[in-house]
């Protein structure tokens, strides 16, 4: 996944999300002890519950998922203009791109895979540090191997 859009995934929040990923395995094995656990509800007791986290830094007004939600998956001719779609997980814009691509029929001569926003290209030419490799360029190194898989998946 890119890490465009989602904070998580920021070099700068790397050690607050693998700090807070510590503190998540460390109640999951405290609650491995039913002397850790509520009698009537079977939750880890405040006690001995560590509850502390570090912050996810993304900056002021930031919500993410505008550039997510903007793509576009068009038949012959590049989708045209934003969405204005706002997708943090991407489901909804993955959803709509595949229903999409079922669509396509013998005779369609090109698939559009289209990101309109103003700041696509820029990011696309590695001037994020969150995917300085672009995104789309680092997929279509791999075209040519998600093809070959696929057609030997059909062979077989």
């Amino acid at each position: 996944m890119s890490p465009v859009g989602n904070p998580e995934l920021w070099e700068i929040n790397q050690t607050a999300v693998g700090y807070n990923q510590a503190v998540f395995e460390h109640n999951e094995e405290l609650r491995k002890d039913p002397n850790n656990l509520t009698p009537k509800k079977r939750q880890l007791k405040k006690r001995a519950r560590v509850n502390d986290s570090m912050e996810i830094k993304a900056p002021p007004g930031y919500t993410g998922g505008r550039f997510r939600g903007n793509w576009q998956v068009t038949f012959d001719v590049p989708g045209d203009g934003e969405t204005g779609r706002v997708d943090k997980s991407g489901n909804m814009t993955k959803a709509v791109g595949n229903y999409v691509l079922e669509q396509f029929k013998v005779g369609m001569n090109a698939i559009y895979f289209t990101n309109n926003v103003p700041y696509a290209y820029p990011l696309e030419m590695g001037h994020s540090k969150q995917a300085p490799n672009g995104m789309i360029a680092v997929t279509a190194a791999d075209v040519g191997k998600f093809f070959r898989e696929s057609i030997a998946e059909v062979k077989s």
